[in-house]
């Protein structure tokens, strides 16, 4: 198990990098090779919206052939898109740079649906309720120190080099997580007869007050977070002259985002191990509390010490709640729809990500940014009561079928 799961670890930390290369390149890439400012958007977002699109098919298919030969096959597409984005800067058969780079970040988003899966079920099939928290920590911590790392190389590696050789870097890594995922992964086989069909899972999900329940927190989470926060927060520190070493705005936005997803993986690391031994909504609910009292301590001290410790407390709050959560799912998942019920999971947060800057930058204009911050504490304690009420209820078994079978 350990060695099955560290593998895991590693490959989505290599896998994430890739797609973090992404975000300080294509950018400015948009200038050079003549992308409009809106398409260069559409290519950066586009993996979101296909691996939205995927996640619950790609769960199905987890658990009706097993989880290896997919989750090999999400990897290695995973590691080709980089190279991808090679081929864009120079594109073959007169195609145009945009259509490649689409092409591309659409198939990475394909790739990750499998790899972040997968990932989840082998780890649920592979734990118990005892320690899947702490397995899932680190798996979910792999992940989201992969993004950050890969924002940080694509930018080094780009001014000290160029382009080519961040992309190259990108790709050599995606293949190395796919030749880890190769070498380790065993097939954690389907259970035969034990699932749910693809069109039978929202009856599954609203027959489940749960499994709703869960979607819901991890739809507000990466709706607040991924969404709202990290969209608005350049226009926040600007508009309130804040400064840190002497940068400017989104210099300063940048660290505070760093010091954001630091929070973030730290707390995701170690929060596992603590709800193994207290249970998924003793950390949970803290963790929905500290998320609201971060953005309540940024929008009312709008200074370096509060924004930084408004932030670190939204990190912290996601820490706490994310892993539990995905760990809860895995304990009340029947066997046999593991892979489409955290396809689901994903599907949630995708979608709460996606449209969190549709509507933070335009509800801003209107309420102020202090005033939608609050008003995202708000959400939290709604959230919060939903959770409460819901994820009450004995994870050991779901309709006869044990967590752990």
């Amino acid at each position: 198990m350990r060695t099955v799961v560290l593998s895991l670890v590693a490959g989505v930390f290599f896998g994430g990098v890739g797609g973090g290369v992404a975000f300080p390149t294509i950018p400015t890439l948009g200038t050079v090779l003549g992308i409009a400012p809106l398409l260069v958007g559409v290519i950066l977002s586009i993996n979101r919206f296909t691996r939205l699109l995927m996640s619950t098919p790609a769960g199905d298919v987890l658990d009706r052939v097993g989880t290896r030969r997919p989750m090999i096959l999400g990897f290695f597409v995973q590691g080709l898109a980089p190279f991808g984005y090679l081929l864009g800067l120079n594109p073959p058969f007169g195609l145009s740079h945009a259509a490649v780079f689409l092409v591309a970040r659409a198939s990475w988003g394909v790739g990750s649906a499998f790899v972040f899966v997968g990932a989840f079920a082998t780890v649920t099939h592979v734990t118990t309720s005892e320690n899947r928290g702490r397995w899932v920590g680190y798996m979910r911590g792999g992940q989201s120190l992969g993004f950050p790392t890969g924002l940080v190389v694509g930018g080094l590696v780009t001014d000290a080099y160029g382009y080519e050789e961040a992309f190259a870097v990108a790709g050599v890594a995606g293949l190395f997580a796919a030749v880890v995922a190769y070498r380790v992964l065993p097939n954690v086989a389907p259970d035969v007869g034990g699932g749910s069909s693809l069109r039978e899972i929202p009856g599954l999900v609203a027959a489940d007050a749960r499994i709703g329940a869960v979607g819901a927190v991890n739809f507000t989470l990466r709706f607040l977070f991924a969404g709202v926060l990290l969209s608005t927060v350049v226009q926040y520190t600007t508009r309130h002259e804040i400064s840190l070493g002497g940068l400017a705005g989104t210099g300063t936005s940048g660290l505070v985002m760093a010091v954001s997803v630091v929070f973030v993986s730290v707390t995701t690391l170690a929060v596992g191990r603590v709800s193994d031994r207290v249970g998924r909504t003793a950390t949970v609910l803290p963790g929905l509390g500290v998320l609201a009292a971060g953005f309540v301590c940024t929008a009312l001290v709008p200074t370096v010490t509060g924004v930084v410790a408004g932030v670190g407390l939204v990190g912290i709050g996601v820490g706490m709640t994310g892993p539990s959560l995905l760990a809860y799912l895995g304990d009340i998942a029947p066997g046999g729809d593991v892979g489409k019920l955290g396809g689901v999971y994903n599907v949630f947060g995708d979608l709460g990500s996606t449209l969190g800057p549709l509507v933070a930058l335009p509800l801003a204009q209107y309420i102020g940014l202090s005033n939608e911050y609050l008003a995202c504490a708000g959400l939290v304690v709604v959230t919060a009561a939903v959770a409460a009420s819901a994820l009450t209820a004995d994870p050991e078994t779901v309709e006869g079928v044990p967590a752990d079978d």
